[in-house]
């Protein structure tokens, strides 16, 4: 039943026809979008205000935008010699590889899925034990975490409370690194400072992870 229901399907030219140009035309649009996005980034970021700040890497999207276009344009190519010509071949090939495609992004997204959270429970459990024991005691540990935060403006993995009852925190007063708080050289990074810098410069001051996955 299925083959035949799959046969009946290759003889409709002409829905095969309609799917081969919707495919062909998304893949012409992005791949002219690409180059929009590659040429004149800026311009195209005005167009869409609420994601501009995921377009800081606008060259990167462009080119890959052009890629998946180009290729869908040349699968949209090769559909249509296999309908013109009648050829279930060149038919059977072309929703052949879109069904690889599909089935190649799913498993790619789903890795992608697992192992992000995975990773973060790894890193996690990791992390925190040492920024609590180590940090302020350990100088490779704790230069290592100095220059992450300041590059990446982050405080602790969490956040600030990772330091909490930490050894640094008990050593120094109860106090917080200087980068978990904005502008440190005004005041002393306390428990107020820290917990007013995460709230209200939390578009700056993230926690470090998040910053390591943008």
């Amino acid at each position: 039943m299925a083959l035949l229901l799959l046969f009946n399907f290759f003889n409709n030219y002409f829905i095969i026809f309609i799917i081969i140009i919707i495919i062909y035309s998304l893949g012409m649009c992005l791949a002219a979008a690409g180059i929009w996005v590659t040429v004149d980034g800026d311009s195209f970021m005005k167009v869409l205000p609420p994601f501009t700040d995921d377009f800081q890497s606008h060259v990167n999207v462009g080119i890959f935008s052009i890629t998946i276009g180009a290729v869908m344009t040349l699968l949209g190519l090769l559909g249509c010699c296999g309908a013109q010509k009648e050829s279930k071949c060149l038919l059977i090939m072309f929703f052949s590889i879109i069904l690889i495609i599909c089935i190649a992004e799913t498993a790619a997204t789903i890795v992608a899925l697992v192992y992000s959270s995975y990773t973060e429970i790894i890193l996690r459990a990791w992390a925190t034990p040492g920024l609590k024991e180590q940090y302020g005691k350990d100088k490779i540990l704790t230069d290592l975490w100095n220059s992450t935060m300041t590059t990446l403006q982050c405080c602790g993995f969490s956040n600030y409370t990772d330091f909490s009852e930490s050894y640094y925190y008990k050593q120094n007063g109860t106090l917080y690194p200087p980068t978990c708080c904005a502008g440190p050289e005004l005041f002393l990074c306390d428990d107020n400072n820290a917990d007013f810098s995460n709230v209200v410069i939390s578009l700056v001051f993230l926690h470090c992870f998040l910053n390591l996955e943008s």
